[in-house]
């Protein structure tokens, strides 16, 4: 099974062109994900190069840009090759095959109130220490109940 499942934002606006035979959209971008456990000196995120076909790219032209949050679900696709020179190079990209929204609550909101669609509308966050936080918060007690919590 290859499968993968990526959270992160563009870094870069994506590029767009058409195949010349089907005039398919083929949309190319990357989208730096965020490691959930940093080790020190090491990189905090991780950039993948992506690449979307068909109303898939369409879709990414359309509404995304470099920031733009997305959620994707796709494939790893060797991309090696022999350059110029007769070295083998060897690449991998992130073949999307369904992508979506996923910008973060207080960032919709703000484009929401400053009139990039949605309603605006919304609960406020409880307190200052929620303003950043993309959880909601757990009722106090309630880890008695979750299987293997307390350590």
């Amino acid at each position: 099974m290859n499968k993968v499942i990526l959270l992160g934002n563009l870094t870069r606006d994506p590029e767009v062109r058409y195949s010349q035979g089907s005039n398919m959209a083929i949309a190319r971008f990357s989208l730096a994900v965020n490691r959930r456990f940093p080790r020190e000196g090491e990189p905090d995120s991780d950039f993948f190069n992506c690449t979307a076909f068909g109303k898939t790219a369409e879709f990414v032209e359309k509404y995304f840009h470099k920031g733009s949050r997305m959620s994707l679900v796709g494939r790893v696709q060797n991309d090696n090759y022999t350059n110029k020179n007769g070295e083998k190079v060897y690449s991998v990209q992130i073949i999307a095959e369904e992508v979506e929204f996923a910008e973060r609550k207080s960032t919709a909101d703000a484009n929401a109130a400053a009139g990039f669609g949605g309603s605006g509308a919304g609960p406020a966050p409880a307190n200052d220490s929620d303003a950043g936080d993309d959880f909601m918060p757990v009722p106090e007690g309630v880890d008695d109940d979750i299987p293997f919590f307390n350590s």
